[in-house]
C-alpha cells in the first residue's frame, strides 16, 4: 500500500553523496590547514569570569592587557555587557593568585569602574591533554558500541551504513567549528556524543520500518519498498527533528555563554542527523546491494511464528 505522499528521497541519492562528499572532505581540509580551536579545557590555561556596573569596553581592556604582556588573551562578554570572560593560555612559572590579582587590576585600569571577579578556573596542560585523550576513546567506544548493537539487531550492510552516517554526522559537525574557529570544549564534545545517540536513534527507526515493509510485501524492489519506509515515517522525523531544533535554537539564542558551543553542535548535528538517516545510512546499505533475502526472518524464527 502506497503512503499517502510518495516523495522520491533515494533517486536523488547521487546527488547527496556528491553534496555530502564535498562537506566532507571541506572538514578533513580543514581539520589539516586550521585544525580545530581547543578550549582551556583541552589546552589548559585559566578562565576569569569579572562583572562590572556599567558596559565593558572589551577593545580597552584588550589592550591594556596586551601592553601589560598578555597578547594571546581572549576576551568575550558573557551573557550580558556587563559581564566579561577571558581566557589565557598556560603560563609556565606564575604564581597563580599573583596572575589573578594582576589580571583584575589590569582589567579593573581600563575600565570607568573598577569591576570584581567572580569566578576563576585553572587548568593545567596535562589535565587538558587528559581530557581530550578521554574524549576521544568515549567517541570511539560509542562507535564501536553502535556498531555492535545494529549488527545485531540488523544485518551487517545495515550496520555499515549506519556507522558511515555517523562518521558523517560527526566529522562535518566538527568541520563547521575547524572552518569557522569555533571554540572546541568539553560542551561540544558532549554534544558530539549526545549527537551520535540521537543520529542512530533516528536511523534505528527508519531501518526498523524498512525491515518491516520488506516482509509485509511480497512485491515492489528494494529501492520503491525503502522509499516507502522513508515516506511512513516522515511525519515522525519532522515532528521530532523540528521540535528539538527549536528547544535547541532556544538555547543557543537565550542560554548563555556556557552552553553556546553545545546548542550550535547539536543543531548542526541534528540536520545533519536527519539527512544522514536517509541519504547516507539508507542510501548507502542499498548501494551495498541490500536484498530482501536480508531483511527476512530467519527459518527458526519463521517455524515459530507459525506456531498457533
Amino acid at each position: 500500500m502506497k503512503p499517502l505522499r510518495h516523495i522520491d528521497f533515494l533517486g536523488k541519492r547521487k546527488m547527496a553523496y556528491f553534496f555530502s562528499g564535498i562537506l566532507f572532505l571541506s572538514s578533513l581540509v580543514s581539520f589539516v590547514i586550521n585544525g580545530l580551536n581547543l578550549g582551556i579545557d583541552f589546552t589548559g590555561g585559566s578562565v576569569y569570569e569579572l562583572h562590572y556596573s556599567q558596559s565593558v569596553d572589551l577593545d580597552r581592556m584588550r589592550r591594556a592587557l596586551e601592553q601589560q604582556g598578555f597578547p594571546d588573551a581572549n576576551l568575550q562578554n558573557f551573557g550580558t555587557s556587563q559581564d566579561v570572560l577571558i581566557r589565557l593560555k598556560p603560563i609556565a612559572d606564575t604564581d597563580q593568585e599573583q596572575l589573578t590579582q594582576t589580571i583584575l587590576s589590569v582589567s579593573n585600569s581600563s575600565q570607568a569602574q573598577p569591576g570584581e571577579m567572580r569566578r576563576v578556573e585553572f587548568v593545567g596542560p596535562q589535565v587538558g591533554e587528559d581530557l581530550f585523550n578521554d574524549g576521544g576513546l568515549a567517541l570511539f567506544l560509542s562507535f564501536i558500541g553502535v556498531m555492535i548493537y545494529v549488527s545485531v539487531r540488523f544485518e551487517w550492510k545495515l550496520s555499515v551504513g549506519a556507522i558511515a552516517a555517523l562518521f558523517h554526522d560527526t566529522i562535518i559537525t566538527m568541520g563547521f567549528f575547524s572552518v569557522f574557529g569555533w571554540e572546541f570544549d568539553m560542551t561540544v564534545l558532549s554534544a558530539i556524543l549526545a549527537l551520535v545517540g540521537y543520529s542512530i536513534n533516528d536511523t534505528i527507526v527508519v531501518y526498523d520500518r524498512i525491515r518491516e515493509t520488506v516482509r509485509g510485501s511480497r512485491q515492489g524492489s528494494m529501492l520503491d519498498i525503502a522509499n516507502c519506509a522513508l515516506n511512513d515515517t516522515l511525519s515522525r522525523t519532522i515532528l521530532t527533528s523540528f521540535t528539538v531544533f527549536l528547544t535547541l535554537l532556544a538555547l543557543a539564542f537565550l542560554g548563555g555563554k556556557t552552553i553556546h558551543g553545545f546548542a550550535i553542535a547539536m543543531l548542526i548535528g541534528v540536520v545533519k542527523g536527519t539527512y544522514s538517516s536517509i541519504y547516507i545510512a539508507s542510501s548507502l546499505a542499498l548501494t551495498m546491494g541490500l536484498t530482501r533475502q536480508d531483511l527476512m526472518p530467519k527459518e527458526k524464527d519463521a517455524s515459530i511464528d507459525e506456531l498457533p
